[in-house]
């Protein structure tokens, strides 16, 4: 019912990695676009970047969905921002220790960042990092956000043309930070649903995959300089472990790669099960020299119109540039004390914010995976970050990119908005990213009219089924692990009993979804 893609996917990895970087998000082709005689050809293709990839987003700044002034309006299921703690962040943003205003704050600072920040940042990291040793205020640079020092780290570490190693799929933000910018190339290593080899969950980066892609590069003559790792990952949710941290890192360093390790979920890690750890605090980096660390406060502290992210290097060489690139990405120096000062509340932190914030996600995400239980949609079950990997393949007839974009544009027209795989360059035609770090009343409304979007779809498939009934419908389904949690809505219950306790917990979830027990019923009354 939903194929797999293997066409899209031979003929995309077939195609040399030089042609393959041009129709980055899939939404369109740049053919479409008229070549402006305004532009340079650089303008150019950041033309063709704004108008591929902000479809969806400049839909839902034009239609906002607002419960009382725009309750028909679109709600943002796309965007990757925690909605959950405005009221925790703007009461402790706003407290009187926070306005400063002081001459040294009004003038130019040290483009790293001013040193008080920079001492700060490195205590932060060092307590939750776990590091085995302080880490030094000198190693820290601060910039207006990760998106700015993957673009300065890009520019600095590779020369126009040369590319950095990532596993697909990622974080689509990152092409145009490394791209736009520096003209840096990707080479991606593809990761899938299937578990082959030694592969032990669906989407497993291992470093066979590392290597393949990295010779592959080499054999078209791509010079591949850094290795990017997001941890824990998007879209995936995926925490790396110790020993799979150390081996990517060991592959890095055979190969002279720097490795830039993006860390902004660290502590959004929001169920105790899952244990998070840093490349800061590791014991002993195999390569240190090329090892670079971000983190920043938009996700962690769900303050994203706040840009602020800071990079941890102990290259010198690395820092300095890095430096100069500052003085395009610099950080006001009254948001650079807000922060200082936020950063420095340790005890508000984990007693405050962090507890209700780690609620407040997993509640989230508890009634969306239940949600997606319901429908019987596979999903991979996480325990970090703002999203759920969802596999929608069952609801693609032809199992290719062209109609995953249309069920992306049938969400939209039904008024939410979702991401779906091909802008995240996955290989598979299908995965969308759902989030869920959102308000209660947004998340019921949003997963019903997701469910209009499945049901209707579902009924035109059976019905052409019906006209072609020899077609297979197993095709593309999720692999059955522990890791993709599949429930269908059509198994047969195994005895009565068990269809009676079936039929209860549906009635009950149907129960949940169309009454106001989440409203009343919040995380903080259950922590």
């Amino acid at each position: 019912m939903g194929g797999g893609g293997g066409g899209d996917l031979r003929e995309m990895r077939a195609r040399p990695l030089g042609e393959r970087r041009v129709d980055l998000h899939g939404f369109c082709n740049p053919s479409d676009f008229q070549r402006s005689p305004y532009l340079s050809a650089r303008g150019n293709i950041a033309n063709i970047f704004r108008g591929s990839t902000e479809e969806g987003y400049k839909a839902y700044h034009a239609d906002k969905y607002d419960e009382d002034k725009n309750p028909n309006g679109i709600i943002n299921f796309g965007t990757s921002e925690n909605k959950l703690c405005f009221d925790l962040m703007s009461k402790r943003l706003t407290q009187t220790d926070m306005n400063l205003m002081e001459p040294p704050l009004l003038q130019y600072p040290d483009w790293k960042g001013h040193m008080f920040l920079r001492e700060e940042v490195a205590r932060f990291l060092t307590y939750y990092c776990k590091a085995p040793a302080p880490l030094k205020a000198e190693n820290v640079i601060v910039l207006n956000g990760c998106g700015s020092l993957f673009s300065a780290l890009a520019t600095v570490l590779c020369d126009p043309g040369e590319a950095v190693l990532i596993a697909t799929p990622f974080y689509g933000g990152i092409t145009q930070s490394v791209f736009l910018y520096g003209n840096v190339k990707l080479v991606y290593a593809y990761l899938d649903s299937k578990i082959t080899g030694t592969s032990t969950r669906p989407f497993q980066l291992t470093v066979e995959k590392l290597e393949k892609a990295l010779q592959d590069a080499r054999a078209e003559g791509v010079t591949v300089r850094a290795l990017i790792l997001l941890n824990p990952q998007n879209p995936l949710g995926d925490i790396y472990s110790l020993s799979e941290l150390r081996d990517y890192l060991e592959f890095a360093k055979r190969h002279e790669l720097h490795v830039i390790v993006d860390e902004i979920y660290m502590l959004s890690v929001f169920d105790e099960s899952a244990t998070f750890h840093s490349v800061l605090g590791m014991d002993r980096l195999p390569d240190p020299q090329r090892t670079h660390v971000m983190w920043g406060i938009s996700k962690d502290f769900a303050v994203s119109g706040i840009r602020f992210g800071t990079l941890y290097t102990e290259n010198e060489d690395v820092a300095n540039a890095v430096a100069s690139l500052c003085y395009f990405h610099g950080v006001c120096g009254p948001v650079q004390h807000k922060v200082a000062q936020l950063l420095r509340d340790r005890d508000w932190i984990n007693q405050v914010y962090l507890r209700a914030n780690h609620a407040r996600l997993k509640a989230a995400h508890t009634y969306v995976t239940d949600e997606l239980k319901t429908l019987g949609v596979p999903f991979l079950n996480r325990n970090a970050g703002f999203f759920v990997w969802i596999d929608f393949r069952k609801y693609l007839k032809t199992g290719t990119f062209e109609e995953e974009l249309l069920l992306w544009r049938r969400f939209l027209d039904n008024k939410v908005l979702l991401s779906c795989g091909k802008a995240f360059e996955c290989s598979e035609p299908g995965w969308f990213r759902i989030i869920f770090a959102d308000k209660t009343h947004r998340l019921q409304l949003g997963m019903q009219r997701i469910r209009k979007v499945l049901e209707e779809r579902e009924q035109e498939i059976l019905a052409e089924e019906k006209e072609q009934p020899c077609q297979s419908d197993q095709d593309g389904k999720a692999d059955s692990t522990d890791e993709v949690i599949f429930v269908s809505r059509h198994q047969e219950p195994a005895s009565a009993g068990s269809s009676n306790l079936g039929d209860l917990i549906g009635l009950l979830q149907q129960q949940m979804r169309s009454s106001d027990w989440l409203q009343k019923n919040t995380a903080e009354q259950f922590a």
